[in-house]
């Protein structure tokens, strides 16, 4: 008789995390990310910790924190995966180039972002007097999941032309406004924003309460989008990712890291009106859960500001005439709620949070239930 061998299940981007020896940060929320205490990673040569936000644990994770101290650097790296970096701390630099081509540097501070080439030589360095933390939305774990080889995914050398050959201009922080074919928002192409909390955005009237936002396409695949909106006011709700009840995607959600601002966000899962409330400050990580909604309120004293961690890996590219569902109204076949179509508790939760802090509602023309006339 033949004998069955029992498979052995697992993640290979799992079994490599818990190989690598740091703390993995889980749960919908990370009050701050400069506070979170990490591990010094032998791999990158400083303090770390994986970003594993998501109900449960998405199975291509949603990258890392690492952390430089004072007038030191990080191990010199390349890999087969793409990367987006997020400076919440302090100042320093980067050094980026080909095998045998020279090295060109970019300066950085906090509020900066900057992304890596797929497979480009790089190491980053703090300049400054105190510790520098940044977060690294990446797709290792797509890549790990995809090979389940940890050699090919950091010692690969093939260079990626089309993506890095030399350009003495790569970080220059030039850039180039696109308009997207029957869509509202605008893109913003470039590989290095010097302070994400204060560039130009655009509006986005479709999102509701006279909203801000630019999508970001940096080094090709890295295209996360920053939106803003004003004091009192909240976003319109809408779902990524419309799932079966009880399903998520294999990254959790989309990760929002907090640029400015106070306020909180509501997810409730498709087909429900069991409401969660996630409270957020600047530097906060809150997950909007893949199959759930999500709405984003402002009930501090200036603009709201967020980067959405999202598209990293991905083209932003849509089929000729195809326009997004994001923010088109679910009667109509999107993916978005209406004011006047939302949960009326959602504006009384939203009311009562701005009472607490003394501010005013400044929704009485956008929504039927706003009780500030």
């Amino acid at each position: 008789m033949t004998e069955v061998e029992v498979i052995k299940q697992g993640i290979p981007y799992h079994g490599w995390q818990a190989k690598e020896g740091i703390p993995s940060l889980r749960g919908l929320l990370i009050e701050d990310i400069n506070q979170v205490e990490l591990k010094f990673w032998d791999r990158v040569g400083g303090p770390g910790a994986f970003v594993d936000l998501g109900l449960g644990i998405g199975t291509e994770g949603g990258g890392w924190i690492v952390e430089i101290p004072a007038g030191k650097s990080l191990n010199p790296m390349r890999h087969m995966f793409d990367e987006g970096l997020y400076i919440a701390e302090g100042r320093g630099a980067t050094t980026i180039w080909r095998e045998g081509g020279a090295k060109q540097m970019v300066e950085w501070q906090q509020g900066s972002m900057l992304a890596i080439p797929l497979n480009a030589q790089h190491q980053h360095f703090n300049t400054g007097t105190t510790p520098v933390r940044f977060y690294s939305m990446n797709t290792m774990g797509r890549t790990m999941n995809m090979y389940n080889s940890e050699s090919f995914c950091f010692d690969n050398c093939f260079d990626f032309l089309d993506r890095y050959a030399d350009e003495d201009d790569f970080y220059s922080g030039d850039g180039k406004l696109l308009s997207v074919p029957l869509e509202q928002y605008k893109v913003w192409r470039t590989n290095f924003v010097p302070d994400a909390r204060n560039m130009e955005l655009h509006s986005w009237e479709a999102r509701g309460a006279g909203g801000l936002n630019v999508h970001l396409e940096m080094s090709e695949t890295v295209c996360p989008h920053i939106s803003q909106f004003p004091v009192g006011t909240y976003k319109k709700a809408h779902v990524h990712g419309r799932q079966q009840s009880g399903r998520v995607n294999s990254q959790g959600g989309a990760k929002l890291l907090i640029l400015g601002g106070e306020g909180f966000t509501l997810t409730w899962e498709v087909g429900t009106q069991d409401i969660k409330q996630h409270n957020w400050k600047e530097n906060s990580i809150v997950v909007a859960p893949s199959s759930h909604y999500h709405q984003h309120f402002n009930v501090g004293a200036r603009p709201a500001r967020y980067l959405a961690a999202i598209q990293i890996g991905t083209r932003r590219s849509r089929t000729p005439g195809q326009k997004s569902t994001a923010d088109l109204d679910e009667g109509e076949g999107g993916d978005q709620i209406e004011y006047r179509s939302e949960n009326p508790e959602v504006h009384k939760i939203f009311e009562s949070e701005l009472k607490k802090r003394g501010v005013t509602c400044q929704m009485s023309d956008l929504s039927p239930f706003c009780s500030a006339g």
